[in-house]
């Protein structure tokens, strides 16, 4: 599984610019990629309603902390499961077809939370939410991987990921303009109805994107043989310590990215004393320095390696939530610290979907990458849930520095033990596709 890095691609990816993959990109490439930029721009506008309308949902349940962090850990737990089932799918019914099963599934249930009654009916619906929403990211990037050349793979696929700020920015729109003109016990409905509205995409996918020709080989090769991949083929001799380092690099990078994430809006409003309007701004500029990050994460996971990205960025990462939370600055100054912060606990995740990719044989990689990815998710997913727990004891502002220092240390433990994909072929690395 050694990597390696032919002059030819990797030293023309490293000297061209950011947008150089989409001026020579073929229709098809072009048609994928803005299908998954705006699946993964409707797939963070579904999850981010939650964090966003939470203050809303705990006033009016009378909800714990803790029992509002557990919403979101069984969402993502959710998600876990979903991506490695959804990625198994993907290798054995196509990539193109699991994504809009995917897609219609999350968007159904949405809507359904806007229906809620009780507080229990809102976790339930929001977990099966969660099984749709993991497996969309894992049709979607597997996708996206092999249907971009290896030269521009980092810069394109890391590019889609900043679709998760442009949802997560819409989210904040809606947020803004439905807590305006609608009363707080009717305006997070409204906000979880409008997560139905990936569901329309549905119709583009069909109209425009094809299977990934190396993928319908593959799949052609094994139905010739008799032969499909087992589920439980990543565990194999070979296959399984990269499978176990992976996990926990994505472990590490959600963990992190979801104990801040999932509780800033609360933070803000319950120890610095914003109002949900008021916190608009301080979210805004969060979420320009996570487009940000998305844009340039990408180009540096072409530039510089997929694994000193990693490093850069968690490190940052790491620096910035506790100059954010412990050091008592000014509202001013968290103001100013908002865009890095969000550049840096954001703009690593370009560089995920290309290099898990790049890290397992095709025949293997919708349910590696799957598998890989949502395991993060779902161990991932106890970060907010610890938070939420634990800052019944502590202030919440320690409470989300602890675990972000726990998850990007794992990150960075894992990003050091991985090899170098950048310039992989896939076709070819492996003496198989």
């Amino acid at each position: 599984m050694a990597a390696t890095e032919p002059p030819s691609a990797a030293g023309a990816a490293s000297n061209a610019g950011l947008t150089a993959f989409y001026r020579d990109m073929t229709d098809p490439e072009r048609h994928t990629f803005w299908a998954c930029f705006g699946g993964w721009a409707l797939d963070g506008m579904d999850f981010m309603i939650y964090p966003l309308v939470l203050s809303s949902v705990m006033a009016l349940w009378q909800v714990s902390k803790g029992s509002a962090g557990l919403a979101v850990t069984l969402t993502l737990i959710a998600s876990a499961f979903g991506g490695w089932v959804a990625g198994y799918l993907s290798d054995r019914i196509g990539r193109v077809r699991t994504l809009q099963i995917t897609i219609l599934w999350f968007s159904f249930f949405s809507l359904l939370c806007a229906f809620a009654q009780t507080f229990g009916q809102l976790i339930l619906a929001r977990a099966l939410l969660g099984f749709g929403f993991g497996g969309e990211w894992a049709a979607g990037a597997v996708l996206m991987g092999e249907t971009i050349r290896a030269e521009y793979r980092g810069r394109a696929v890391g590019s889609v990921q900043s679709g998760w700020a442009v949802g997560w920015g819409g989210a904040l729109l809606a947020q803004a303009v439905l807590f305006t003109l609608l009363p707080g016990e009717t305006a997070w409905r409204a906000m979880f109805a409008l997560g139905a509205a990936p569901a329309l995409l549905v119709f583009y996918l069909r109209r425009h994107v094809r299977e990934p020709e190396i993928a319908a080989a593959a799949r052609a090769r094994q139905a010739a043989r008799g032969e499909q991949p087992a589920i439980w083929e990543i565990f194999a001799p070979g296959v399984v310590r990269t499978t176990a380092l992976a996990s926990l690099l994505a472990t590490g990078a959600q963990g992190g990215y979801y104990a801040i994430t999932a509780w800033l809006p609360t933070f803000l409003k319950t120890e610095r004393h914003l109002s949900v309007v008021g916190s608009t701004g301080y979210l805004a500029l969060l979420i320009l320095g996570s487009f940000a990050g998305y844009l340039v994460g990408a180009w540096l996971a072409d530039r510089i390696g997929r694994r000193r990205m990693f490093i850069v960025f968690s490190a940052g990462a790491l620096l910035l939530i506790i100059a954010y939370t412990q050091l008592g600055i000014s509202n001013d100054a968290m103001l100013a610290l908002g865009f890095p912060l969000g550049f840096f606990a954001s703009g690593y995740f370009s560089g995920m979907g290309p290099f898990l990719t790049e890290l397992f044989p095709t025949r293997l990689r919708g349910s590696a990458q799957g598998f890989t990815y949502n395991f993060g998710r779902g161990f991932g997913a106890l970060f907010p849930a610890l938070v939420g727990y634990v800052s019944q004891a502590m202030l919440l502002s320690v409470a989300i520095t602890v675990f972000a220092v726990i998850a990007y240390g794992i990150m960075l433990a894992a990003a050091l033990m991985l090899p170098e994909t950048r310039g992989r072929r896939l076709d070819t690395d492996y003496g198989f596709a």
